[in-house]
């Protein structure tokens, strides 16, 4: 393959990946038996404008409910209202669609069904304050784990402690109605608790491990919200508890089969392929040298046909400085990997984000060449310096490497690639 060659079969690969978790085709088949009473349908994430207009076009009977997206990912669906709000710093919107959905859930009997629809990005879409709690103390909290580097695990076990509709509360505001959740997994592991903090299902972490939480990443709170995070009753649903006794998760589409999606679109193609799975956390500069040491390494055997490395999971990013750098996760891990590398003449890469949004910016993520960072460089960029203050983004739009895609309306988390071209 010539250069534009390898960088346009790792773009269609991406893309592969991204139409294996398209709700369209993932959801239908997971729809549950029309109830006899009503049908409720919340939604909350970056794919839900999408789920609920797969759901619309597939139900047979009455249909009523509200889905929450992130601005720029919304689709009109028919019965189904569906609000925009922010992401991942929540705003007023999401605060007052989260209460809506609590609201439409209330009152509802053992002969009523809610069809709740969860994807990547509900957990800050869904900011309902717990009792005693405002929006700010969320922002604020939401605002410092993001910068702090924890993992998304951590960080809904914080979130579902502050929330008056996560980690189970929101199944236990719809009980005794039947509640069927369907979600789309963008979590290393797929713990439909950890799916934006688990709206409907039992929380196994406690107000202890929130706490654990915010005192392991130096996470500074307001006397009252430490003073909430006391209380007893600020305590999710367990395990056990009998909210959940007509409770159901169907997962519609995870990060493993995006990831085996890719594979078997390379495979056709005739490359080799070396899967390294889809659950990898850590810090994303840290994974990006790890990759492409593992990458040189394999350069460096003889080899007559190319070799991919393929992977996905969540990465993370502690910002350093003063905060002013551009870029999400992606691009972090790209610009490591390509210092790592050092122009590589062999050696391609991609890295993007399947909601189409790496971070904050307009990006999905990048990919690059033997000579990304020298024409980063020729423009006035020292590319090193960029990744000490978190400025990925800047580096890939000089070098023109940025993927730009716009909202995909689903989500399975990242995928990574690495090409390696064969020698000679």
């Amino acid at each position: 393959m010539r250069v534009l060659g390898e960088r346009r079969f790792l773009i269609d690969l991406f893309h592969a990946g991204v139409r294996s978790a398209d709700p369209a085709e993932c959801v239908p088949p997971l729809l549950p038996e029309l109830p006899k009473g009503r049908t409720i349908l919340v939604a909350a994430g970056k794919a839900a404008g999408s789920m609920a207009r797969a759901v619309e076009e597939n139900w047979s009977g009455p249909l009523e409910g509200i889905a929450v997206t992130r601005y720029g990912h919304g689709l009109e669906a028919g019965r189904i209202e569906v609000i925009e709000a922010a992401h991942p710093v929540p705003d007023d919107r999401g605060e007052q669609a989260a209460a809506r959905l609590m609201d439409t859930v209330r009152g509802l009997g053992p002969d009523d069904l809610v069809l709740c629809l969860i994807s990547g990005g509900g957990s800050a879409l869904l900011a309902l304050a717990a009792e005693g709690l405002t929006l700010d103390d969320k922002k604020a909290i939401n605002k410092s784990l993001l910068a702090s580097g924890a993992p998304i695990g951590a960080m809904n076990t914080v979130r579902k402690h502050l929330s008056a509709i996560k980690g189970g509360r929101l199944a236990e505001a719809a009980y005794p109605a039947r509640v069927v959740t369907i979600g789309i997994s963008d979590v290393p592991g797929d713990d439909p608790s950890v799916i934006a903090s688990g709206p409907t299902v039992p929380d196994a972490t406690t107000l202890a491990d929130a706490k654990a939480v915010l005192e392991r990443y130096n996470i500074t709170a307001a006397a009252h919200v430490l003073a909430h995070l006391e209380k007893s009753s600020s305590e999710t649903p367990k395990p056990g508890d009998a909210i959940f006794a007509n409770t159901e998760f169907r997962m519609a589409s995870r990060p493993a089969d995006m990831v085996e999606a890719v594979v078997a679109e390379a495979k056709r193609h005739g490359i080799e392929v070396m899967s390294l799975g889809a659950d990898i956390e850590g810090e994303a500069r840290d994974i990006g040298r790890e990759h492409a040491r593992l990458a040189l390494q394999m350069a460096e055997e003889h080899r007559d046909t190319p070799l991919l490395i393929v992977s996905g999971g969540e990465t993370t990013v502690t910002v350093r400085g003063d905060g002013s750098g551009r870029g999400g996760r992606n691009g972090e891990y790209l610009l490591s990997l390509a210092l790592e590398l050092d122009g590589h003449l062999r050696i391609h890469a991609l890295a993007a984000d399947t909601d189409g949004i790496d971070g904050s910016e307009d990006n999905a993520g990048a990919v690059i060449d033997p000579d990304s960072l020298a024409r980063a460089s020729a423009s006035g960029l020292d590319p090193a310096k960029c990744l000490e203050r978190n400025d990925a983004y800047s580096v890939f739009e000089a070098s023109g490497d940025l993927i730009v895609t716009g909202p995909t309306r689903t989500n399975v988390n990242d995928l990574r690639l690495i090409l390696i071209a064969p020698k000679g």
